[in-house]
């Protein structure tokens, strides 16, 4: 005989079963749990959900249940359109433990390996090309012999399972369900590269930057759109801002940020970390000629020069004395 609690269960299967959802859609699915055991039971007559209250005091029972599974029925906001999504998280951050289930060592170890490309890209694009991430193949451990239709066919179920978001101009970036399901795993592995909306205080890989140099105040699109209602400086520098975030005064964050050239190479931590110096990454294959001779001379010729050095400028020392008239020697 079906009863109250079978409602958690039967809303918690319906969100297993899409992996995120949107808040609109995660009250429809609640609504539709509840019509379902009444109707298995009609005996129960459990009232259907009226106002914000309530699904708050649901999300809460719900989250209750799944404490001592290390689980949290979690939220953020979409980054472009702000829309309030949910997903069922594992809040371990050792491990990718989410995605052990329906994908082998070698792709998980493939996905690892595309999440630091995205994290580590130059100027926070937040975002990897498809040659480069097709790339990391080669950097799976153990060695994996994956072959290239196969990688592509792999990065194509990140996309449709949504981990990976693929935009129109073909760079892949982290979804939110990534950013929802993975947060701790992000935030224990990429501390220094990770960074928060100053409205909001959620993961940002898309929004822009204060265009005042260090100053570090971050916002998503709709954060931005909401904030600028009410305020038209910068909340941190007070800086005058233009309202449109597509004004090219701000710092693009994400994949507007992306050059030309960015993956034609795999970036370290301290070179994605050093934005006053990314310019001269780009010219970091280019050989500093001046340094290369300098190394290349011996040292009996640097030794050599050093001397003539050192001769030149006691040279006018030694002039001096000799223009000097000599003393006669009083003794007799």
């Amino acid at each position: 005989m079906a009863s109250s609690s079978d409602v958690q269960r039967v809303f918690l299967q319906a969100i297993l079963s899409r992996a995120i959802v949107s808040e609109k859609l995660a009250q429809t699915l609640w609504t539709k749990s509840i019509d379902a055991v009444n109707a298995a039971n009609p005996e129960l007559e459990i009232r259907r959900p009226a106002g914000r209250d309530t699904w708050n005091e649901f999300v809460t029972k719900v989250n209750q249940s799944l404490d001592s599974l290390d689980l949290e029925f979690r939220h953020l906001h979409d980054e472009i359109s702000g829309t309030q999504m949910y997903a069922l998280v594992n809040r371990k951050g050792d491990e990718i433990a989410q995605m052990a289930t329906e994908y082998t060592a070698a792709e998980i170890a493939f996905f690892k390996a595309i999440i630091e490309l995205i994290m580590l890209a130059p100027r926070r694009s937040f975002s990897v090309s498809s040659t480069a991430a097709l790339r990391e193949v080669s950097a799976i451990r153990p060695k994996t012999n994956m072959s290239k239709s196969q990688a592509e066919a792999v990065i194509g179920s990140f996309v449709a399972k949504g981990w990976l978001v693929k935009s129109s101009h073909g760079r892949y970036s982290l979804s939110p369900r990534s950013l929802l399901e993975l947060s701790p795993y992000l935030k224990t592995t990429y501390p220094e590269e990770l960074i928060e909306c100053t409205i909001c205080l959620e993961i940002i890989t898309r929004g822009v930057a204060c265009p005042r140099d260090n100053c570090k105040t971050w916002l998503h699109y709709h954060c931005f759109t909401n904030f600028i209602r009410h305020q038209k400086q910068c909340p941190t520098c007070r800086d005058p801002w233009p309202e449109d975030h597509t004004d090219k005064a701000f710092v693009p964050i994400g994949e507007d940020a992306a050059r030309e050239g960015d993956d034609a190479k795999r970036w370290s931590r301290n070179e994605s970390s050093d934005e006053d110096e990314d310019e001269e990454q780009y010219d970091e294959d280019e050989p500093d000629t001046t340094q290369s001779q300098a190394q290349s001379q011996p040292k009996t010729q640097r030794a050599q020069r050093a001397r003539r050095n050192e001769e030149e400028d006691a040279t006018p020392v030694k002039r001096e004395k000799a223009s000097q008239p000599a003393r006669r020697s009083t003794r007799k």
